[in-house]
């Protein structure tokens, strides 16, 4: 069973100028400072449910939803195209885990 059995999409975004509201909301929501600097948003069918900060890796999301995925999806994708840092937690060495090259033998 997946966290999200019902979702339609997930997207991952670069987040605009427009999303600035939406940014400091997100914190709000957490009960933390805004994202300071560049940040990716995850969207669950249209509505955002976390951030991720570009320049120092922290995170804002929505407590009252799961959000553990996101965040991993938001860490992967930061890593790959933007040589973010790490988000620590052990999905995300699961998730890096699986993106390791494996010896075949044959």
């Amino acid at each position: 069973m997946t966290a999200f059995p019902h979702a339609d999409a997930i997207v991952i975004r670069h987040a605009t100028d427009a999303d600035t509201r939406l940014l400091a909301d997100l914190a709000a929501l957490d009960s933390r400072p805004p994202l300071s600097g560049p940040a990716l948003i995850a969207e669950l069918d249209g509505v955002a449910r976390a951030a991720l900060d570009l320049h120092d890796g922290s995170v804002a999301a929505d407590p009252f939803a799961p959000t553990a995925e996101l965040v991993e999806l938001l860490a992967l994708h930061a890593r790959r195209a933007h040589g973010a840092p790490r988000a620590a937690g052990s999905l995300s060495r699961r998730v890096a885990a699986l993106l390791r090259p494996v010896a075949v033998r044959a």
